[in-house]
């Protein structure tokens, strides 16, 4: 059975509760697109916790975690995020945590571009509101070809070293150009490569392959996105939208299982709309503080 949560406004509607209640019920909790740009809270018995990258299945030791090939992974964030939750008692291995060789890894020069253009951009107020993480830098590449995937991480050889060469060739040709900046170091490039292949390679693997194995054996697979619809790159409100496709439709691709449809959708939402960076709110209310106070005490 494959399951859908999605947020059906801007997001922040509470997806990340509800996946962590539900998630009692399945085997398998899998993100499939997005990267650290957003986070869902979770309040349980066991405390309070932040998730950016992992699937808030991660608090239930009997649920598998798969993070997609849809998804733009930071390492950095990744590795903090683990640490955290290790702190907190969650264990993370890779029996219970699996990342796609297949999804996008989020550089450090792709979280100094979205830095650099979000100020650039501010001076004539024409920004977007980035959260600056990278996240459409690495999205951007991720289609021209010009960045690396979680799977690289496992085969750091003479190849992987020339693709990385070539992209940060051309990734120079923006930050120095453009932005004045100084040139991207390969040999520093390749050393963060060569720690975070060490950090992940164990938990790197064909998610598709482990996705359609477990589906064909009647597992419960439940997808969770990140951000609403109407923060879709497609089907939102653009461009101030996100850089991927959050809705339901798209989770199995996202995930790794793209010959597959959705047995079932859950759409979330809350009592009210909030809308979190730039853009237009449709159905914005025109309130004072006091009755956004009083709106909000109701409203939870």
């Amino acid at each position: 059975m494959l399951t859908a949560i999605t947020g059906i406004n801007w997001g922040d509607e509470g997806k990340g509760r509800m996946v962590d209640l539900l998630s009692q019920d399945y085997d398998i909790v899998a993100r499939y697109q997005g990267g650290d740009n957003a986070g869902h809270t979770v309040k349980n018995e066991r405390g309070k916790f932040i998730l950016n990258l992992i699937p808030s299945g991660i608090l239930r030791p009997e649920v598998v975690c798969v993070m997609g090939g849809g998804m733009v992974i930071d390492p950095e964030h990744l590795e903090g995020e683990i640490a955290s939750l290790t702190e907190k008692g969650i264990e993370i291995t890779p029996a219970n945590l699996k990342i796609s060789d297949r999804a996008t890894i989020t550089m450090p020069f792709h979280v100094a571009q979205d830095g650099l253009e979000e100020e650039r951009l501010s001076k004539t107020g024409a920004q977007f509101g980035s959260t600056k993480r990278g996240i459409a830098y690495t999205y951007g590449d991720k289609y021209m070809k010009k960045t690396l995937r979680m799977g690289d991480l496992c085969h750091m050889d003479a190849g992987v070293k020339k693709r990385l060469e070539t992209i940060v060739e051309s990734k120079n040709l923006t930050m120095v150009s453009i932005y004045g900046q100084k040139p991207v170091s390969v040999d520093e490039m390749w050393a963060w490569c060569e720690h975070y292949a060490q950090v992940f390679a164990p938990y790197i693997c064909d998610v598709g392959q482990y996705l359609t194995e477990a589906d064909a054996a009647g597992k419960k697979i439940l997808f969770e996105a990140q951000l609403g619809a109407l923060r879709d790159i497609d089907f939102g409100i653009y461009p101030y939208t996100s850089s991927s496709n959050t809705i339901g439709a798209y989770a199995p691709i996202g995930a790794g299982i793209p010959g597959r449809k959705l047995d079932l959708s859950i759409g979330i939402m809350k009592a009210y709309s909030s809308c979190v960076g730039e853009g237009p709110f449709t159905a914005e209310l025109a309130m004072t503080e006091a009755e956004k106070d009083v709106l909000r005490e109701h409203g939870h």
